[in-house]
């Protein structure tokens, strides 16, 4: 006569079970909603970035459509639907790796952006001693131009006119520091 199963060994023989059986739905509905939120977002990508994405022709295509039928909901969320599907019948790490250029390539100019957005508000608020700060680091600048255009600017926000002045050192200083 054999012995009573301990209790180990029946978690460790439904331990065995559970891992033959696969992955649970849980997991198979969030690896779905995955893929399809990685449709989703080829489908914000503009037309030159998309051009960027290794895409089959049928893929794209489907992704063109769901660019067409947005101010549809229904039909919009079954398009999605069927892009998650294709996009879980694929390979999809080059894909995956080619958004991620395409994300930092945005971060870096959204970063050069800001940059010249703090230099334009630190020079006109501060005047000469950010000039100076900035002409030691960008020795390419024109000193002159720089105050001038401060100047300017701190002129028409006193005045409370419209930020000409400050939108010309905004571009001049992009111009200069983003090349």
């Amino acid at each position: 006569m054999t012995a009573p199963k301990k209790n180990k060994d029946v978690e460790a023989d439904y331990a065995l079970d559970s891992e033959q059986e696969g992955p649970s739905k849980t997991q198979i509905k969030n690896e779905m909603l995955a893929q399809q939120k990685l449709g989703e977002s080829l489908i914000e990508l503009s037309i030159s970035e998309l051009a960027k994405v290794p895409l089959d022709e049928e893929l794209l295509d489907a992704v063109m459509l769901a660019r067409r039928i947005t101010g549809k909901k229904e039909g919009f969320r079954r398009q999605l639907q069927l892009i998650g599907k294709m996009m879980r019948q694929r390979d999809n790490v080059a894909i995956e790796q080619a958004l991620s250029v395409i994300k930092s390539a945005h971060q870096a100019s959204s970063a050069a952006f800001h940059k010249v957005e703090m230099w334009r508000d630190k020079i006109i608020n501060q005047g000469d001693e950010k000039i100076e700060q900035l002409l030691s680091q960008h020795p390419e600048f024109d000193r002159q131009k720089l105050r001038q255009l401060a100047r300017q600017a701190q002129k028409e926000k006193t005045t409370n006119k419209p930020p000409k002045a400050a939108r010309e050192l905004f571009k001049y200083l992009q111009q200069m520091i983003n090349g």
